[in-house]
């Protein structure tokens, strides 16, 4: 069990990149959780990831090359397969007895999911919370619109400011979003798989661009590690945000926005949705990179009343999840239905 209470999960699956940046053949390098990984997609579209450390020398392998099967090294031309398998070392001779099939590079369990890469940090993926499946738009669906970010704050704090709903009125101030101020609000919530969701509920008055929508419905869901679902319904279209958090190290983030929609209209205004998108992510970036000049002093941190709920949920639904995996039982949602009333 992690004694770090803040420590991302690490039995978990969190979001890598979007599936059209990977393509046959090519190597993307990244780090998450603090580690050094190495994302490719082989000559018959499989993608894997394996660390991006040769173990011989500790070379990083994203500098060698790729021919689509195998990947080799830059200093001494050591070849690992997709599952991380050493497959030959050249500096042995032809009646060498080493077996270099025993070397492995530490490989991740990786999924492709509705246009996206995910990648698994435990050891056990089959007993861990699955990916999230956005609902009723298809396992396959590609996305209509990708932006992501860096954001240089911890996991916790960026899942915060996912789910607070007190920072609207004071961060996204834009003439084209918020017509009001703030407003009253009353939101049913219940638990859902790894967290929770709202019932079914029209818009707030207060966001100008749902109006174009006729009389629409949403839901708000979110579950373990950093994930934000709004799905929205009008008629028989519907348009759904997905939002992950993904920690690079301690201190920084990688915020994702991807959207899906059906009505032909919206991908007409893709590039005023995408400007929307780039405007809406910034202010949260810089209202969070402010707050780390405060959480650098180590402050006391305050939860309030019915806007500060979620926060709770999470923290509580973390410390769960954690326990339900060290104590080898499964895992007991802590969240009840309970109504929030705040203001936003």
């Amino acid at each position: 069990m992690e004694s770090d209470s803040a420590a991302p999960l690490r039995e978990m699956w969190y979001y890598a990149m979007p599936s059209r940046r990977l393509r046959p053949g090519r190597m993307v390098a990244r780090k998450f959780l603090g580690e050094p990984l190495l994302f490719g997609r082989a000559r018959d579209g499989v993608a894997f990831a394996v660390r991006d450390l040769c173990p011989h020398r500790g070379m990083p392998l994203s500098e060698g090359r790729f021919d689509g099967a195998e990947v080799q090294c830059p200093l001494h031309g050591w070849r690992f397969d997709h599952q991380g398998r050493c497959t030959a070392i050249p500096s042995l001779t032809a009646d060498s007895k080493f077996d270099c099939s025993r070397l492995r590079v530490k490989a991740y369990k990786v999924e492709e999911v509705q246009g996206g890469i995910w990648v698994f940090f435990g050891d056990n993926p089959e007993g861990a919370a699955d990916i999230p499946v956005l609902p009723a738009i298809g396992r396959d669906r590609q996305p209509d619109l990708i932006w992501s970010l860096k954001v240089d704050c911890s996991l916790d704090t960026g899942v915060f400011g996912q789910i607070d709903p007190s920072h609207n009125p004071f961060v996204h101030i834009s003439w084209w979003w918020r017509r009001k101020a703030i407003l009253e609000k009353t939101k049913e919530f219940v638990p859902w798989s790894y967290g929770f969701t709202t019932l079914p509920h029209p818009p707030s008055s207060n966001y100008s661009p749902y109006k174009l929508l006729g009389s629409p419905r949403t839901q708000l869901f979110f579950r373990l590690p950093g994930i934000r679902i709004e799905h929205t319904t009008f008629g028989k279209h519907y348009f759904v945000i997905l939002w992950t958090v993904t920690p690079l190290d301690d201190g920084h983030i990688e915020m994702t926005y991807i959207a899906y929609w059906t009505p032909w209209f919206l991908t007409l205004l893709k590039p005023l949705l995408m400007w929307g998108a780039r405007i809406f992510s910034f202010q949260d970036r810089d209202a969070l990179n402010l707050q780390q000049q405060g959480l650098r002093y180590g402050p006391s941190l305050m939860l309030v009343d019915d806007a500060d709920t979620q926060a709770r949920w999470y923290f509580q639904l973390k410390r769960e999840y954690r326990r339900a995996h060290s104590e080898g039982r499964p895992f007991e949602n802590p969240v009840k239905r309970r109504t929030l009333r705040f203001r936003s």
